[in-house]
Parts: structure tokens; sequence; C-alpha cells
């Protein structure tokens, strides 16, 4: 099958991230195992993802060294969106070819499975390796069993390449994900006795206009990154519940807050701000109204951000293939800043406009998918 025919096999999986994605990796690992490449999986907790690492090996039969090239294998939903053509079915039109994913990410993924035939006919002193995750749409979730996995192992390599929709450009750099869920315990009471009760919402409310506090400090004094569209660290809190009825005080309210930190700045130090109100201020406050209120916040996800060398081998490579030298950063996040944790060297390069990502009727040009295939004819070339 061509790139095109495997992105239309790949969208009709709908792996929207609440969904499980197994049928999707076991097609892709049976089509690898086929060629006999090296595969192993690693899974959530409840075994119902898993990610997907693969080696084809060197000519002499090596597995040292080489490029990983890097995929997420999730998709965002598609509910309430106005789409004019079925999302988990590919359609051509004007050049385009539409569906869920078609450019978040799986026209990566597709042009890596058609190539694979090609990649093994070629002479190889170096492997090259795919790695294929879960959940990376809901906070890189899923990548750090896998890297975690590979690490273990091991496994020394070179570079890799994050093929995020890119426009087939470098991405040298982008920001960390952090997302936490804050749960406010207060005391219910009936709302026209209202100091026998402890306002979980209100106390929620206290804390959540603090994290807007340390937003506006970073947005006012940085430190700043102008390679970035918006070129310092952000704090949002964007989902809020609680309470049961008008005339109740509410004993409990939960909200969920993230903030994109610049490569550089500690994830630490800015949780230590939110922490630190928490204990000295707000907690001692709820507890003179009920000695037995508290508050609790759980991290949900923690991808760290990407600045890549530009001495790194990986670096000089993929610009020299592309023929950009730009120094791009971006403010979303990736899951380049895993691999480059354990210390391999990444960048980010993929098909398509993330401006596409996530929106209805998302589409990836054909051009790019062409244009992705010989990308990765001349980088395993160089192998």
């Amino acid at each position: 099958m061509n790139t095109r025919q495997w992105l239309e096999k790949l969208v009709a999986f709908d792996t929207t991230s609440r969904n499980s994605n197994l049928d999707l990796i076991s097609t892709i690992q049976n089509y690898l195992e086929q060629h006999n490449l090296i595969c192993w999986t690693t899974t959530n907790p409840e075994k119902t993802k898993a990610n997907l690492f693969a080696t084809l090996p060197a000519s002499d039969g090596s597995i040292k060294g080489g490029i990983v090239l890097s995929g997420h294998t999730d998709v965002v939903p598609v509910d309430g969106q106005d789409w004019h053509t079925p999302p988990f079915q590919a359609t051509e039109k004007d050049g385009k070819l539409y569906g869920r994913g078609t450019c978040d990410m799986k026209g990566f993924i597709a042009s890596i499975l058609a190539l694979l035939p090609e990649f093994i006919q070629q002479p190889r002193k170096k492997p090259l390796h795919f790695a294929f995750s879960y959940d990376e749409e809901v906070g890189c979730a899923g990548a750090p069993f896998m890297v975690e996995e590979l690490a273990k192992r091991g496994l020394s390599v070179e570079g890799c390449v994050v093929g995020e929709p890119t426009n087939m450009r470098v991405v040298v750099a982008h920001k960390g994900i952090n997302l936490f869920t804050c749960h406010v315990h207060g005391k219910a009471a009936h709302s026209s006795l209202t100091p026998r009760g402890c306002n979980a919402i209100e106390h929620a409310a206290r804390l959540i206009c603090h994290i807007r506090d340390i937003a506006d400090y970073y947005r006012q004094n940085g430190p700043f990154d102008d390679k970035y569209d918006v070129p310092f660290t952000t704090m949002t809190t964007n989902l809020i519940e609680g309470g049961i009825a008008v005339n109740t005080i509410p004993e409990d309210c939960t909200f969920k807050y993230e903030f994109r930190n610049l490569p550089g700045i500690p994830v630490a130090e800015i949780q230590a701000k939110v922490e630190a109100y928490v204990r000295d201020e707000l907690v001692p406050r709820m507890q003179k109204e009920f000695p037995e209120a508290n508050v609790e916040i759980t991290t949900n996800a923690c991808a760290p951000g990407l600045e890549a060398s530009e001495k790194a081998a990986i670096t000089a490579l993929v610009r020299a293939l592309t023929r950009d030298n730009e120094v791009r950063k971006v403010a979303y996040g990736t899951e380049a800043g895993l691999f480059e944790r354990i210390g391999i060297p990444t960048i980010v390069c993929g098909p398509g406009s993330i401006e596409q990502a996530h929106k209805p009727n998302e589409f990836i040009e054909l051009e790019q998918l062409d244009a992705c295939d010989n990308f990765l004819r001349k980088l395993v070339a160089s192998l």
C-alpha cells in the first residue's frame, strides 16, 4: 500500500483518546513483524492501550544507534464539531485528504509504513527505530511508559524525529505541558445556615485567582523568549465542577489547571508557588471554618519542553535534508522532550499544518504527504 492507502486505513480506526488503540497497534505490529522487525509494547495499567516500539536492524544485524521516527496514534474527539465528511473515513477533495488524524498525526505514520519495504531493501550501516504511542492528546500520558522501558533496555539511539505537523519545517523547541486536578473539600450546609458550612467553590475560586496572579507575574516579568508566538510561561484554569443545588453550601469543588512552561523554567518552581499558597494561606483559612477541610492536588500529566541543540547531529541532518535553517519554536507540546530527557537528541518535523489539528474537517494536503515520503527516503538513505 502507498502512503495515501495507509492513511485511509489508519483514519478508519477511531483512536480518540478516550478509546482503546489496541486494534490499530495490533494491525501495525502484525505488519512490521511480517517484515521481520523486532517489536515490543508497553501498556497502560488497565492494558486497554499500548505503545509500540519496533526496530529495523542495520544490514549487519545491529540494533544499537540509528534514528527513531516517532508518532502518536490517538486523536482528539469530533463531538459537537461540524464535519462535512465522515471524520473516520478519509475523503479526498481538491488535493486534500480530509479526516480526523490525517494531519495530527497519522499522515506521518502512514508514510513510515508505506515506505518500509523500500527501507528494508536499502543497505543500512545503522538501524531504524519506530515509536508509536497512545494518549499524546491528553498530556503525553502514554509515551513515558515507552520511554522508561527504552531507557531500561539501554538501547543507545543517536537521534529522534517526532513527526508532528510542521509543514515539513524544522521545529527545535517547544514548551512543556503540565496538567493538574485540584479537589477542594469543604463542608455542606443549608445555604440559610452559611456559617455552619465551608464553601468549597468559594475557596476554590481563591486558588484559581491565585493561579491567575502567578500567570500574570510570568506575563509581566518573564523570562521571555521572543522566538515563541507566546513568549512567556502561561497558566490557565480550564475546567471546574462543584455544588449540588442553589440552596446548599457546596462540600466539594474540582477544577483542572495547566501551565505551559518555557524550557529552562523548572516545573517544580512553578508548582511550588501554587502549593505554598494552598499550604500557608488557603487551607488554614478553610480550617477555621471546618477543621477537616483540605485541598488535594493531583498531577495528571507532565511532559517536558524541548530545547534541541543546534550542535546535535540529528538537528544538522534534518536541517540539511529540508534546507531549513530557521530557528522555529512553538507553544504547543509534543513527546519530543521525553526522548530528549533520556539523552536522545530530538527535533520535530512532519507533514501537515498544526493549524488544521483538532479542528472540524481536519485535512492534510497530498503534497505534504509526498514531501514527507521524500524526506524519509533521504533520511533513511543517510543511515
